[in-house]
C-alpha cells in the first residue's frame, strides 16, 4: 500500500474492543484507543537470548521497523534485526456474510521469522495487555486478573474490573469499564502470568516462536451483554446460546487458517475491483476503511432472532442506530451482505411504531450507545432539531436497496404503512424543505436546500420501485410521477447562472455536493438527464481544493463520504478520480493521526471533526456502481 494511513488498525472488533497505532513505527508510541486514549498492548521478542521491542513504548531497544502493509482485514508489519526478519500480522475477522463469525470479540496476532544470517535462532515472544482495556481509565478501579489453561494446549489470562456493572453507562468519549478481555496462545512452551508494573496491572502470554510454523496470540473480550435494546439486555450472535469465551477460544484457534484464507480472497477482490472502477488509490482507500467502518458497528440479535447491527456516533455524540450515519454506510453492507442494512433498520423501526414517537416522519436514532432505547438527539417533544425530510427519504432509499440487491421486497411488507406515511410527508414537505437540519447538521439549519430536496425525490421513487416489487403497480407509478414532476421542478428551480445547481434554491452564485443525485444513477431510474448531471460536475470541478470538493460554498471543509459519492456520478473514470485522488492526498499527508476521518478541511486536510465514524463505508459506493448491485436492470 502507497498510502500513509493517519492510523493503524490493529484489533477491530467494535466500539470498545478497538486498538490503533497512531505513528508510522509501532514502537514510536503505545496503542491507542480510536478516541486516542491510551490503550496499551505491548509486544517484545527475544532473540539467541537477546530482548527486543516490536509494539508499543518500552526500555527494549526495538527492532527495526521494514514496511506495514494493510489488507481489508489484516495489517502486516515487517521489523528486522541483524538475524531475523520478523512478520507480525493483526488480523480481524469482519466477514460480513457470516454474522456468527462477524460477531465473534476476537482478534489475532500471528507472529513469523524467517533467519537472515543462515542460522538457527531461537525466538520468543511476549506480549502484555493493560488494564485500559478493560477500564474507562487505568485506575478507575482495582481490577481482577486469573490465568487459565483450557483445552487444545491453550494458555492465556483474563482480566476485568472488580466493579462489574454491565451496560451501566453510554457515551461518546468513554470506554467499556465491565467485561473481561482475554489474551490466549497454543504456541510450544506457551506460558501465562499477571504482573503491576509502572501503577497499572497487566496480563501477558509468551511462546516460543518456531521456525516452521510461527506463534499465535489471540485477543478477546468478553462484554457479558452486547447492547441494551429497549429495556432488555441482548446478547451477540456468537453467543446468544450459551456459549462462553473459553468455548470460543478452541474454535478460534482451529477456525485461522481458513479463515484468513477466506479474508485475504475477500481483500484481493475488493482491491482488484475497486482498480477497476476507480483506479489504485481508491482501491486503498476502500482496504482502509473496510475495517473501522465494520468495527465501528455492533452486531446484537434481539428475542426474536433477528439481527441488529447498531452503529456508534463515534467524536459525534455517540447516538446509536443513527439514520443518517447508516445511509452514507450502506454501500459497503449492500455489497456484502444486506442483511445488515435490514439490521441497522430494525431499531429505526421499531421506536417508530411506539407510541414514544408521535411525529409523521422517522426518526433521528434510537438511543446512544450502547443503550438502543429510543431516540436522544433533539429530543422527542420537538420538531426544532429533528431531521425530517432527511431520515424520511433516507429510510425509502435504504429499504428499496435492500429490495434491489436481494431481488425480494418481502422486507417492505411488515411495515408498508409506516414506509407510505413517510413518502407522504416527503410528497408534502420534500420538493422545498423549509428551515431544517439535514444529515450535515454541523453546517446548521438550512431553509430550500436542494440536496436535501433531491433525498425527498430519491426517497419516493425508491418507494416507487419497493411497490413495483411488489405488485402494486398502481400506487408505485404514482409515486414514480411524483418523483418525475419533483426532479423537473428541481432542475429548473436548483438551477444558478454559473451552470451548476445552487446550495438553496434562493441563493444564487451558491454550490453544493449533489450526493443524494446518486442513486438515480445506480437504480437507473432516468429521473435526471445526464446532461444536468454533467454539468453540476463541471461547475463542481471549478470548486476543487487542494485535498478535494468542499462540501458547500459556506466553507472549505468536507465530508469524505459524500465526496466520493459526488464523484461517483462521472461516468468517466477519469473524470472520478480527479474528485476522489486529491482525498488520497488528505489521508497521506494529512497531520491528524486518527482513524480515517470523514469530516476534514480541503485546504489544510487537518481533520474538523469526526473520526473512526461508520460512513466512511460509504467511500465503496463507486464499487457498488461497477458491481451493478443494485442497478434495476441488473
Amino acid at each position: 500500500m502507497n498510502l500513509r494511513p493517519p492510523a493503524y488498525p490493529l484489533i477491530t472488533v467494535d466500539p470498545y474492543f478497538s486498538v490503533w497505532a497512531m505513528t508510522d513505527k509501532l514502537t514510536d508510541d503505545d496503542t491507542k484507543h480510536w478516541t486516542g486514549k491510551s490503550n496499551i498492548i505491548r509486544g517484545s521478542v527475544t532473540i539467541d537470548g537477546e530482548p527486543f521491542g516490536f509494539m508499543g513504548k518500552t526500555d527494549l531497544e526495538p527492532l527495526s521497523q521494514v514496511s506495514c502493509d494493510i489488507e481489508a482485514m489484516t495489517t502486516r508489519y515487517v521489523f528486522e534485526s541483524p538475524k531475523i526478519r520478523l512478520f507480525a500480522t493483526f488480523f480481524s475477522p469482519r466477514i460480513l456474510d457470516d454474522p456468527e463469525l462477524l460477531s465473534r470479540p476476537v482478534s489475532y496476532l500471528f507472529l513469523q521469522y524467517v533467519s537472515l544470517d543462515g542460522e538457527d535462532h531461537d525466538v520468543k515472544a511476549r506480549v502484555c495487555v493493560s488494564e485500559e482495556l478493560c477500564l474507562n481509565e487505568k485506575g478507575q478501579s482495582p481490577v481482577v486478573s486469573e490465568t487459565f489453561d483450557i483445552e487444545n494446549d491453550i494458555v492465556g489470562a483474563k482480566m476485568g474490573n472488580s466493579v462489574q456493572k454491565v451496560l451501566n453507562r453510554s457515551g461518546d468519549d468513554v470506554r467499556i469499564d465491565w467485561g473481561y478481555v482475554y489474551l490466549a496462545s497454543n504456541g510450544e512452551n506457551a506460558y501465562s502470568e499477571v504482573k503491576a508494573e509502572d501503577g497499572m496491572n497487566y496480563i501477558c502470554v509468551g511462546s516460543d516462536v518456531c521456525d516452521c510454523c510461527g506463534a499465535m496470540f489471540v485477543f478477546a473480550y468478553d462484554d457479558i451483554y452486547s447492547i441494551e435494546y429497549f429495556g432488555k439486555k441482548l446478547k451477540s450472535a456468537w453467543n446468544k446460546d450459551g456459549k462462553t469465551i473459553e468455548e470460543l477460544l478452541p474454535e478460534a484457534f482451529d477456525d485461522y487458517a481458513g479463515i484468513y484464507a477466506d479474508a485475504k480472497i475477500i481483500s484481493d477482490d475488493i482491491f482488484t475491483d475497486a482498480v477497476k472502477a476507480g483506479g489504485e488509490k481508491y482501491a486503498e482507500m476502500l482496504l482502509l476503511a473496510y475495517r473501522q467502518s465494520v468495527s465501528a458497528h455492533k452486531l446484537a440479535v434481539d428475542e426474536n432472532g433477528e439481527i441488529l447491527f447498531v452503529s456508534k456516533e463515534c467524536f459525534s455524540n455517540g447516538c446509536a442506530a443513527t439514520v443518517d450515519v447508516s445511509y452514507p454506510s450502506i454501500p459497503l453492507y449492500l455489497l456484502f451482505n444486506p442483511e445488515l442494512v435490514k439490521g441497522m433498520m430494525r431499531p429505526i423501526l421499531r421506536f417508530a411504531k411506539s407510541d414514544k414517537w408521535i411525529f409523521d416522519f422517522a426518526p433521528h436514532d434510537c438511543g446512544q450507545y450502547p443503550l438502543v432505547n429510543g431516540q436522544v438527539y433533539g429530543g422527542i417533544d420537538s420538531e426544532k432539531y429533528q431531521m425530517p425530510v432527511e431520515e424520511c427519504g433516507n429510510m425509502l432509499v435504504m429499504l428499496a436497496n435492500i429490495c434491489i440487491a436481494e431481488k425480494d421486497a418481502s422486507f417492505a411488507k411488515e411495515d408498508l404503512d409506516l414506509y407510505k406515511k413517510w413518502a407522504k410527508y416527503l410528497l408534502e414537505f420534500g420538493s422545498d424543505p423549509q428551515n431544517q437540519l439535514c444529515t450535515d447538521d454541523f453546517a446548521g439549519h438550512l431553509a430550500h436546500n436542494c440536496n436535501l430536496s433531491l433525498k425527498a425525490v430519491m426517497g419516493l421513487a425508491g418507494l416507487s420501485v419497493v411497490l413495483d416489487m411488489l405488485g402494486e403497480e398502481e400506487e408505485s407509478d404514482y409515486y414514480y410521477e411524483q418523483a418525475i414532476n419533483m426532479a423537473n421542478e428541481w432542475c429548473e428551480t436548483a438551477a444558478d447562472e454559473n451552470g451548476g445547481f445552487r446550495l438553496a434554491f434562493d441563493q444564487k452564485g451558491t454550490f453544493s455536493m449533489k450526493y443524494n443525485m446518486i442513486w438515480d444513477k445506480l437504480w437507473g431510474t432516468n429521473l435526471f438527464p445526464r446532461q444536468v448531471i454533467d454539468a453540476e460536475l463541471l461547475s463542481n470541478d471549478t470548486h476543487l481544493r487542494p485535498y478535494g470538493l468542499p462540501l458547500d460554498s459556506r466553507k472549505d471543509y468536507t465530508k469524505s463520504d459524500w465526496l466520493v459519492w459526488t464523484a461517483s456520478l462521472a461516468s468517466d473514470r477519469k473524470v472520478f478520480e480527479r474528485f476522489t485522488d486529491p482525498l488520497w492526498n488528505a489521508y497521506n499527508f494529512s497531520k491528524s493521526r486518527v482513524p480515517l476521518t470523514d469530516w476534514y478541511d480541503t485546504i489544510t486536510a487537518s481533520q474538523v471533526g469526526f473520526q473512526n465514524r461508520t460512513v466512511i463505508g460509504g467511500l465503496f459506493i463507486r464499487l457498488l456502481d461497477y458491481k451493478g448491485t443494485v442497478s434495476l436492470f441488473n
